[in-house]
């Protein structure tokens, strides 16, 4: 089957030579201009920890509602523990999407400056290994994210640690995501309704079934199919925000099995990786050209936040 997003190898960029970092900066900026996506392998994150999360999900996922709602936070717009079924809705729709999950954020000492900013993780007492799995994943995404905007900022003319500062302890989620077997004929809802990431870019592993689509320029819906030990990532809204649209947040969905497959859930592990609240998401001025003018009006990365959590009926 012929692949609807290029395919990107990150070990050319951190351990390869010049010429081979170089190519690898010409290929994922030309795959998130072009494309918006990319799929990428020798990530770094490690096929046995993602393994282990995945059945931690599962196991948590398989609890009953009720030990389930202990983990939900009231207040804190789902950004951190569980968040149940039909929460959820794309900005441009009142149905809730098919799903469940459960999210880890950023990990900080009590004494951090932003510590205020990042309210404590929910641990989860009833499956042994989440809580330290959960964080070992974490760092991983961080790790392989920080190395895929090191190339990025080459891409675009910018020091090459443009984004270091900005996303070392940033606001990001490691978001696991149950989309049960459906059980009857869906009233117009699909597992999860076309919508933009609001972050700097996601990178996604595992997903356990197929569904995932993306729209091209053309407005057509082709469908992603990663190969094993690929990760799939995406630009979010703060990132084309950024490049006043240069580089592309291209609308995706998960849509629907056919009835045959309806009984099988799927289990999904996306990492959004956000920078911290402060950082200025006003466009680059070289991203501002008499062909492309600007685009946005000047906000930080919380602001911005703040503002999409509230569209998508997370926080109210």
């Amino acid at each position: 089957m012929a692949r609807t997003i290029p395919v990107v190898d990150l070990s050319k960029f951190v351990n390869g030579s010049e010429e081979q970092k170089a190519e690898f900066v010409q290929e994922i900026g030309a795959a998130f201009h072009n494309v918006g996506f990319v799929g990428v392998v020798n990530h770094g994150v490690p096929k046995d920890l993602v393994d282990e999360f995945y059945q931690s999900s599962k196991d948590f996922f398989s609890l009953d509602g009720k030990t389930k709602r202990q983990y939900r936070l009231d207040g804190l717009a789902g950004q951190r523990g569980y968040t149940s079924f039909g929460t959820e809705h794309a900005k441009q729709s009142n149905v809730a999407d098919l799903k469940e999950f459960f999210q880890i954020g950023q990990y900080v000492d009590a004494d951090h400056p932003l510590k205020d900013q990042y309210p404590d993780n929910v641990a989860v007492d009833e499956i042994g290994n989440f809580n330290e799995v959960s964080k070992r994943l974490y760092k991983s995404f961080e790790n392989s994210g920080g190395h895929l905007l090191r190339a990025i900022a080459i891409y675009l003319n910018l020091d090459e640690n443009y984004f270091t500062e900005k996303i070392e302890d940033g606001n990001s989620i490691l978001r696991t995501i149950h989309y049960p077997p459906i059980t009857e004929e869906p009233k117009n809802a699909i597992r999860a309704e076309q919508h933009e990431d609001i972050n700097l870019i996601t990178l996604l592993v595992g997903a356990s079934a197929g569904g995932l689509q993306l729209l091209n320029a053309e407005g057509e819906w082709l469908d992603i199919t990663p190969e094993e030990n690929e990760i799939v990532i995406n630009v979010g809204d703060m990132l084309q925000r950024l490049t006043n649209n240069y580089l592309k947040s291209t609308t995706h969905r998960v849509v629907n099995p056919p009835r045959e497959q309806w009984h099988v859930p799927r289990l999904s592990i996306p990492f959004f990786l956000h920078p911290k609240s402060q950082m200025d998401l006003t466009c680059l001025d070289s991203c501002v050209t008499d062909e492309n003018p600007l685009q946005y009006e000047p906000i930080t990365a919380g602001e911005y936040l703040d503002e999409r959590l509230r569209e998508i009926g997370l926080k109210k």
